[in-house]
């Protein structure tokens, strides 16, 4: 089965030229697309031949890919735009064999709409099609997205790509690090390890035996939920749920403060804890919403008239 190819759609509000020289100009270009680390356009011998260039993404660890492009040509009708160009790697590393798409910029009555639409080829026969359809295709178009979403920031507001990066990666790290801490929390003490002092607080706050095991394994498949809720659900709709782990964690070391205080006098105990992670949740909330690039303000479809002419048998 085909993979679908990755179409990827912002609105952003600028001048089409800032836009155009914002994507197609290579040190501009670098600096908003995850996709890319360097990209160096190569000479022409003259204009009429197609601009070629490299490019590389470095993935850590002393490691990257590079491949070359070609822009096969540019198309301007009706005051619309569209940037055509093909990408290939010979590096045997590389998952991607060869592709092709375009870039298309389409003046509206308060902006432009950005699109891209393109596909590829991928190495390693099927297993190389079952790894794209599973995780690299799926990495790829939110890369994009997310990288649209910077582009729109930075045309609209001047932030830089290097703060938007800055600003994604810290909202990553809260969600990542949150979401870990109330599994863990309900995974291992909860569920596994109960008597290492999770059946002892219940017993203090006046549960039997039985009952204490049932509220610790009740907790704990609750706790894993809502770690679970930081990493799949969209940033926009993240702000309830970060209140709600501030005000959980304050009424869960209320819970051991009265039935088990000993604990409070324990190394890395609930209290020096328990700050540190409303702390950190805090700190999030503190950063407004509007200035964090997001891949879901991205369409990743086009629009249902463009599917359905897309889709039309054309004539002979």
């Amino acid at each position: 089965m085909k993979n679908p190819p990755i179409y990827v759609e912002a609105r952003i509000r600028c001048p089409l030229e800032a836009l155009w020289e914002h994507t197609q100009q290579p040190e501009l270009h670098q600096q908003w697309d995850l996709r890319f680390t360097e990209i160096e356009y190569l000479p022409r011998l003259s204009a009429a031949e197609p601009q070629q260039f490299l490019y590389a993404t470095r993935i850590g660890f002393g490691l990257g890919v590079a491949g070359r492009g070609e822009s096969l040509g540019t198309k301007e009708k009706n005051g619309e735009r569209t940037s055509v160009l093909k990408f290939w790697s010979e590096e045997w590393v590389s998952l991607i064999r060869e592709g092709a798409g375009f870039w298309k910029y389409v003046p509206t009555a308060d902006g432009l709409r950005f699109f891209t639409k393109y596909d590829y080829q991928t190495r390693f026969g099927w297993v190389g099609q079952v790894l794209d359809r599973l995780a690299f295709r799926p990495l790829i178009g939110w890369a994009t997205a997310w990288s649209f979403d910077c582009l729109r920031l930075w045309l609209e507001t001047g932030q830089r790509p290097a703060l938007s990066r800055r600003l994604g990666l810290a909202d990553w790290l809260t969600r990542a690090t949150l979401g870990v801490v109330w599994v863990y929390q309900g995974v291992v003490p909860k569920l596994l390890y109960p008597d290492t002092g999770e059946l002892g607080i219940l017993h203090g706050a006046g549960f039997s035996a039985a009952a204490a095991h049932r509220v610790a394994a009740g907790v704990g498949v609750a706790e894993i939920l809502f770690g679970l809720l930081f990493w799949l659900m969209p940033a926009r709709r993240l702000r309830p749920v970060y209140w709600l782990h501030m005000i959980g964690l304050l009424v869960l070391g209320a819970g051991a403060l009265f039935s088990q205080p000993a604990v409070f006098v324990a190394p890395f105990n609930p209290l020096t804890l328990n700050l540190a992670l409303v702390a950190m949740a805090a700190v999030r909330l503190l950063v407004p919403e509007d200035i964090v690039p997001s891949a879901a303000r991205c369409r990743r479809q086009p629009p249902r008239v463009e599917r359905v002419v897309a889709h039309a048998p054309q004539p002979a």
